[in-house]
C-alpha cells in the first residue's frame, strides 16, 4: 500500500469560529490570525494505492462556483485537486473510488466538475461513497445551521450520475478501511481508519481539522453538536493512542500527520510533519 498527500490549495476561516470557546490569546499564538481574524487552513486529500484500486478521500472545495463565492473563503495557493494527483503519478480517470468523508462543500466541492453547462463527476470511472444518513442529513431536510455548506450542485449530480453508493451503518466496503463515525460535527461523518500492515493510519476529517484541536475543549463552533463532539474526540484520541495510530490532519496549515503521547495535560502530538 501507498499513500499520497494530495494538497487542493488553502483557505481562510474566521478564527474564533475554528476554536470556538477557546479565547484568541490563546489559539493565536499556534494559528495566528490576519487583520480581519481570519486564519489560514489547508485543503488536504489523500490518495490510496492498493493493489489495482486507488482511493481518495475527500476532495477540497472545487472551483466551480463564481467569483463571488470564493471570496468569502480567500483561496490561495498553487496547488489543486487534478494537479496533485497528477504529480502524485496517476490521472483522475485512474481514480477508482472516492470516500467523503461528508458532504460539506469544503469536503465534496470538487467531486463535481461543470463540463460546459453540465455539471458532471470529476472522476467518470469511480464509485462515491457517503454514509446513509450524511446523505439523508444534507438532503431530504437540511437544517438552518448546515444549509449553506450542502451546496446541491455538488451534491445532486453524484445522484444523477449513478455512481453514488450509500454506506448503511459502520461496515465498510474495503477490506484494509475500518470506518470510525462521528456525529458531533456533522451527522454520520467518516473517519476512515486505513490499515497498513502494523500501522494504521486515520483520517481525522472535522473530528480533529488540525493539531491544533487535540486538546478536548478545542471544538468549532461549526459542530452541530460540540458536547458530543467532545466525547467523540475523546473516545477516537484514546482508541487512537492505545492502538499507536497515526493522525491525518485535513486542515492543520504546516503538519500533514502527527502521532500521539499521553502527557499530563491529556493526549498531544508527538512526532508530527509529512506522511
Amino acid at each position: 500500500m501507498k499513500c499520497y498527500a494530495i494538497d487542493t490549495g488553502y483557505f481562510k476561516l474566521d478564527g474564533g469560529a475554528m476554536f470556538g470557546v477557546v479565547p484568541q490569546s490563546i489559539w493565536k499564538k499556534t494559528n495566528p490570525p490576519d487583520e480581519n481574524n481570519l486564519c489560514q487552513w489547508a485543503m488536504r486529500c489523500l490518495l490510496i494505492e492498493e493493489g489495482n484500486q486507488l482511493i481518495l478521500i475527500d476532495t477540497g472545495i472545487g472551483n466551480k462556483q463564481d467569483p463571488a463565492f470564493f471570496k468569502h473563503y480567500h483561496l490561495h495557493g498553487e496547488a489543486s485537486l487534478i494537479h496533485s494527483i497528477r504529480q502524485a503519478g496517476f490521472h483522475e480517470n485512474q481514480i477508482t473510488d472516492v470516500i467523503l468523508t461528508h458532504l460539506h462543500l469544503d469536503h465534496v466541492g470538487g467531486a463535481v466538475t461543470r463540463t460546459g453547462d453540465k455539471l458532471l463527476p470529476t472522476f467518470s470511472q469511480a464509485k462515491y461513497w457517503v454514509h446513509q444518513g450524511q446523505w439523508d442529513w444534507a438532503t431530504i431536510n437540511p437544517n438552518p445551521r448546515e444549509k449553506a455548506s450542502f451546496l446541491q450542485e455538488n451534491i445532486q449530480p453524484l445522484f444523477e450520475s449513478g455512481q453514488l453508493n450509500l454506506i448503511p451503518g459502520v461496515e465498510s466496503p474495503f477490506s484494509f478501511i475500518d470506518f470510525f463515525v462521528a456525529d458531533g460535527h456533522t451527522e454520520k461523518q467518516l473517519i476512515p481508519l486505513i490499515k497498513d500492515k502494523d500501522r494504521t493510519i486515520a483520517y481525522a476529517a472535522d473530528l480533529i481539522p488540525s493539531v491544533t484541536h487535540l486538546p478536548l475543549a478545542y471544538v468549532a463552533s461549526f459542530d452541530v453538536r460540540p458536547l458530543v463532539a467532545m466525547t467523540e474526540k475523546e473516545r477516537f484520541l484514546q482508541q487512537a493512542l492505545e492502538q499507536n495510530w497515526t493522525l491525518f490532519f485535513e486542515h492543520d496549515p504546516v503538519n500533514q500527520v502527527c502521532e500521539l503521547v499521553l502527557t499530563e495535560k491529556g493526549i498531544r502530538a508527538g512526532e508530527k510533519g509529512n506522511l
